[in-house]
């Protein structure tokens, strides 16, 4: 072996690449390896950085264990023999989330965290746009769309960052102003032994908090190993923790504002924009930004989204509902809404058990299903509708829907069996659901015509 290398990237997707930005701006060239022959940041890694060295193909553990550093993506496991053995002979295994906690403590800036099962992305979101409308210097990425690392390239003095259980498995040096763990639920179980592992890595974040603020309406959100434990719920709070009472959004005794002025529609999303003031209260946003945005924010791309009303039956997208426990909040938060339910689900299980999903399938309308996991779902509801195509599925629901109803996109599964990942999907769906509006609108126009003849 003619090379040894001190530093070693795992992984060369968008994380991995901002790794490697960020070591050579330290003065370190790393070796970056990938498993894929054709790894998709390649070209860029051979322009910007022809002096860092990419293998691709199995990892060489020969190289790994001679290493001082591995910087691992998330997504790939830390039991994978290669980098077990690594771990075995006492080199260090960081992720990139790691590298920002440890480069942040040279630092005055603030972080808020925020992980859970579902709905990180909306709080995350909701956070960034009340620190925006109260004019702070903010910067957002993570689990959300800018890697970490390349949120230190301009300066921030709050930094609002989504994270995984994936990227938390490697995260022991945040020191947050305040976090939280939203809910749990079983989630990537063909990753981790059992659901308690999981949970374990999820709450691993309360420890690197100052405040850490768990779901009173989720039990498994609740350690005894944190002492500085704050809560949010959708019942009245003690102390100065946040909740409701009588209608409004309080933070112990004081009134915020009234759940009736939410631009968003759903139980969970009512928890979703609780827990979003409580950080956003840790950071010292004022109530009036806060309020602002619950009165505006209408939802993230793929979350719940509203696609179309087509002949009085709504049509919302939540492809981002990649596993039970996401599909289950929506069909929760949508029941006190008028009409029925026609939900399209299906796709990769990802080990997960669907049991949980059959007494709230005896609630919907109707259910159709797709993908490769489609028929497992199909069985808890006597009558279901498989299909073979997200159009197939589309068409079928908008025969079946009448006026006042919902369909609903909640698949309750991943969506690497049929699509490159959940926007794909998400994006099908608003393609399909848009072309039968059109029609909609054609079948108007040509009524019209008729009528003026």
């Amino acid at each position: 072996m003619s090379k040894r290398y001190s530093h070693i990237v795992l992984g060369l997707g968008a994380t991995g690449l901002s790794v490697v930005r960020y070591l050579c701006a330290q003065g370190v060239v790393p070796l970056v390896m990938d498993s894929r022959l054709a790894p998709p940041s390649a070209d860029k890694l051979a322009n910007n950085y022809p002096n860092v060295d990419l293998m691709a193909g199995e990892f060489d553990t020969r190289l790994l264990i001679q290493a001082e550093q591995i910087i691992i993506s998330p997504g790939i496991a830390l039991s994978t023999p290669a980098i077990s053995q690594a771990i075995q002979a006492g080199v260090e295994v960081v992720g990139d989330v790691e590298l920002f906690a440890r480069a942040l403590k040279a630092q005055s800036a603030s972080v808020l965290a925020i992980t859970g099962s579902n709905g990180k992305t909306t709080v995350t979101t909701l956070v960034a746009e009340m620190a925006k409308v109260a004019g702070l210097n903010y910067s957002v990425g993570g689990n959300i769309g800018i890697p970490v690392l390349d949120l230190l390239m301009k300066p921030a003095d709050l930094f609002i960052v989504e994270l995984s259980s994936f990227q938390l498995e490697t995260t022991h040096s945040l020191q947050c102003i305040a976090a939280t763990c939203l809910n749990i639920s079983e989630d990537h179980m063909d990753r981790y032994s059992s659901i308690e592992e999981y949970r374990q890595v999820k709450l691993h974040l309360y420890a690197q908090s100052k405040a850490a603020f768990f779901n009173r309406d989720d039990i498994l959100t609740f350690t005894n190993k944190c002492e500085k434990l704050n809560s949010f719920g959708l019942d009245q709070p003690q102390e100065d923790n946040w909740g409701l009472r009588e209608g409004y959004v309080v933070k112990g005794d004081m009134p915020i504002m009234p759940v009736a002025d939410f631009a968003l529609v759903g139980k969970h999303n009512q928890a979703n924009i609780i827990a979003a003031m409580a950080l956003a209260d840790k950071a010292g946003i004022e109530f009036n930004a806060m309020k602002q945005v619950a009165k505006t924010f209408l939802g993230v791309a793929h979350r719940c989204e509203l696609i179309s009303c087509i002949e009085g039956v709504q049509y919302i997208n939540d492809s981002k509902a990649t596993n039970v426990g996401a599909t289950l909040a929506a069909l929760e938060g949508l029941a006190s809404l008028d009409g029925g339910i026609v939900l399209i689900a299906g796709g990769e299980g990802k080990g997960a058990d669907f049991i949980s999903l059959e007494k709230p399938l005896a609630k919907v309308k109707s259910l159709i299903t797709l993908g490769r996991d489609g028929d497992k779902i199909g069985r808890l509801k006597a009558e279901h509708f498989p299909t073979q195509s997200m159009r197939e599925a589309v068409r079928k629901a908008s025969e079946i829907a009448v006026p006042g109803d919902i369909v609903l996109l909640s698949p309750a599964c991943a969506s690497l069996d049929m699509y490159d990942n959940f926007m794909v999907r998400g994006e099908d769906f608003k393609t399909e659901v848009l072309e039968l509006a059109a029609k909609d609108v054609a079948k108007g126009q040509l009524f019209t015509e008729k009528q003026d003849a």
